[in-house]
């Protein structure tokens, strides 16, 4: 356990939309990491030796920009962020060292050694993020507890966000704290129950009584 002090950290939302971000390789893995960096609007660059039929129809429909060549260090000049995915562990020390000099974020897929920042497992529902991680000890068990916290986090937390969203902006405008507010006693009382139901008149008297 002691080893894995290292990777204890300070868990954040980064916010990669309009930003420069490297992906170093364009297989598989790294295909699943391209995804979500254009699912969150980052300008997307890869560069890759091999590239995937996947990688390659993105390139191709303009979603991102592509680099059919080794890593260069230069590479990062201007990036934001940078995410490795290879199986070279020479290339995942070079990007690393590159990222250290120019004080770029660096994620090395399943290679901690060579990272400043780790990803870790999600579940979103809408608005609403919930983070899982075991600090490299156990991405199987991360996996795991994303599936049944997916499973418990049903689509009505959504409403239930935006109908407290909603009240927390009307107690503002009437000049009231929304942190003195008893929310905990409102999801005690049924609130997520009434909102899965269809019953968002009610579940607004409710969360009106005890706030």
């Amino acid at each position: 356990m002691s080893g894995r002090r290292g990777l204890r950290g300070l868990p954040a939302n980064l916010l990669v939309a309009g930003r420069r971000c490297l992906v170093v390789g364009a297989g598989r893995v790294a295909a699943r990491k391209i995804e979500t960096l254009l699912d969150l609007d980052a300008e997307v660059v890869v560069v890759a030796t091999r590239v995937g039929p996947e990688v390659q129809a993105w390139a191709d429909a303009g979603r991102l920009e592509l680099h059919h060549r080794a890593f260069r260090p230069e590479d990062l000049d201007g990036v934001w962020l940078v995410v490795t995915a290879t199986d070279d562990p020479a290339t995942n020390r070079a990007v690393h060292a590159a990222g250290e000099v120019r004080r770029v974020w660096v994620n090395a897929a399943d290679d901690p050694a060579h990272c400043s920042f780790t990803l870790l497992s999600l579940v979103r529902r809408g608005d609403i993020v919930v983070a899982i991680g075991t600090n490299g000890r156990s991405p199987a068990l991360a996996a795991y507890l994303r599936e049944r916290i997916a499973a418990e986090l049903g689509s009505e937390y959504e409403g239930v966000l935006e109908l407290c969203s909603q009240v927390r902006e009307e107690l503002r405008a009437a000049g009231r704290s929304s942190e003195d507010a008893r929310w905990r006693d409102a999801f005690a009382a049924g609130l997520v129950d009434l909102v899965r139901a269809g019953r968002l008149a009610e579940a607004r008297e409710l969360l009106a009584r005890c706030l």
